[in-house]
């Protein structure tokens, strides 16, 4: 659920939550009071009526008494002088928050409230005045209310003598005033239940992922970039979560980048400048050795003057070799990619091959399992790179009197195989992973006799990954090694520019590049 529909949902629930719980308890309260009502005064009233028109009620809570006092001022009058029985009826009123009054011409006679007398004298009707509005009761709302019933009769000696039923409106019926209470009770404790339901939910929903991502970015600004977070995708916080962890993992790899630049950096220099001094130490020895006058006949001095050529030749071709690798691992070198028939291709880079490899006293057997009409897109002078860098590494490293270098060419499904064996030293199990790794050398003396930059394998690995291909060694020590590569076919001739094409392979492929050990 996103931040919106909740929000909505947590105002629906603010508004309908409290409204039926309310109700619910409300209709319980109301129930039990009219039932308590009725138990209490033995009326029986409908619960609605308590609450709506309570005056009605109070009137039938004291009406058996009212009928009862009115039968005997009509019927026997004296027994309305009888103290003990006014006593015991005003002891039965008082239960009921009602009271007699009796009067006697204009003096009260009897008086069993527990206010002064005073305050309702006042208010109590004259002789033979039965003005009603409260089915036969007279409600006067003074200070204190009350509900007033009378009769009038006359005493034995003939004077006029009235009996008043007063019953207090502000005390009776406690179980309104009580359920009053409750409802109010009930309203604030529904108000407090629904927000903290609320505030619960919308903190374990909204405030506990803002707390995480504030957390996260605590740690990252103290520079742990290994504080991962996780958030639900369905609302807006956690799609805001999931972007700060792809900034943070982007980050993260970033900075690794940086580091490792750094690190290949300060390597590339290391390595510079040790590959470097070899020849120049050479160069510097035997030209002292000139100027010292060593080389004192023309056979010395013209074999001095080859060996400085021929180590400024090995400084030329090493500084040529650095700075194709640092264009090509910068990315800046340009890229002519074309449609080639590979088996014309492959066909004339192995009559090269073949040519040089003779002089060499190496064998080149060739096996083409390609179709006809097979097509790639490449660029043909950094793929021959590709192959030159391989085989002379094969060249490099023979140790058999006799070489020989395997060129196979197989169709693997949508894709061009090419393999480059040879019978050489072979390499270790442990250094076959790192041998695609730039400046890496399976022999641990960089003054090795071999030579090289250690970038000749590394280059080949960069310029098959930009043609979109594959490249992986299989090596077993003392008997040769076989470097594999792969390039995607060209199904059909493409109505673009060969470049365009090339680009837009290189971008569907892009994904599934990777080295096999």
């Amino acid at each position: 659920m996103d931040l919106k529909k909740r929000l909505r949902t947590a105002f629906v629930i603010m508004i309908i939550l409290p409204i039926m719980m309310m109700g619910i308890c409300a209709k319980f309260i109301i129930e039990s009071t009219g039932t308590s009502v009725q138990e209490t005064y033995d009326v029986d009233a409908d619960t609605m009526q308590v609450l709506t028109n309570p005056l009605r009620i109070l009137n039938r809570v004291t009406r058996e008494a009212y009928n009862q006092i009115k039968l005997y001022a009509i019927r026997e009058p004296e027994k309305l002088e009888d103290l003990e029985y006014i006593a015991s009826m005003n002891k039965e009123l008082l239960s009921k928050y009602s009271y007699l009054v009796i009067r006697k011409e204009n003096e009260i006679v009897y008086y069993g409230g527990r206010d002064n007398i005073t305050a309702i004298q006042s208010i109590l009707p004259e002789f033979g005045d039965y003005s009603t509005d409260v089915d036969g009761g007279l409600y006067i709302g003074d200070l204190k209310p009350v509900l007033i019933k009378h009769q009038d009769f006359y005493f034995s000696d003939g004077s006029e003598g009235s009996v008043f039923i007063v019953t207090e409106v502000n005390v009776l019926v406690p179980q309104l005033r009580t359920s009053i209470v409750q409802v109010i009770v009930c309203m604030i404790i529904i108000v407090i239940m629904t927000a903290i339901i609320l505030v619960v939910w919308l903190y374990r929903t909204i405030i506990r992922p803002l707390d995480i991502l504030k957390a996260a970015t605590n740690e990252m600004k103290y520079g742990n970039l290994n504080y991962s977070i996780s958030g639900d995708p369905k609302d807006e916080i956690g799609q805001l979560c999931q972007d700060f962890e792809e900034m943070r993992i982007h980050l993260k790899e970033l900075i690794e980048e940086r580091l490792q630049y750094e690190q290949d950096s300060k390597e590339l220099i290391s390595n510079i400048s040790h590959d470097l001094k070899t020849p120049l130490t050479a160069i510097k020895g035997y030209a002292e050795g000139i100027m010292d006058g060593i080389a004192d006949t023309p056979e010395k001095m013209e074999k001095y003057l080859k060996t400085i050529y021929t180590k400024a030749n090995d400084m030329s071709g090493l500084v040529d070799e650095l700075s194709f690798f640092s264009k090509i691992d910068s990315n800046i070198v340009p890229y002519n990619f074309t449609v080639l028939d590979a088996n014309e291709y492959f066909m004339d880079c192995i009559e090269e091959l073949r040519l040089d490899l003779e002089v060499k006293n190496i064998e080149l057997k060739l096996f083409n399992e390609l179709d006809k009409g097979t097509k790639i897109s490449a660029d043909p002078e950094q793929l021959k790179r590709v192959i030159n860098n391989i085989v002379g590494n094969s060249v490099k490293y023979l140790d058999k009197e006799k070489g020989h270098v395997r060129f196979c060419l197989k169709d693997v499904s949508d894709k061009l195989q090419v393999e480059l064996a040879d019978n050489g030293a072979g390499i270790a199990a442990k250094d076959l992973p790192y041998i695609f790794d730039r400046f890496y050398r399976a022999d641990a003396s960089r003054n090795s006799r071999k030579g090289g930059t250690g970038l000749g394998l590394a280059i080949a690995k960069k310029i098959i990954e930009e043609h979109c291909g594959e490249i992986w060694a299989v090596s077993d020590e003392g008997i040769g090694t076989a470097i594999y590569f792969t390039l995607p076919k060209v199904v059909s001739e493409p109505k673009l520019e060969a470049k365009s094409l090339a680009s837009e392979e290189k971008k569907r492929h892009l994904k599934n590049i990777k080295v096999k050990p």
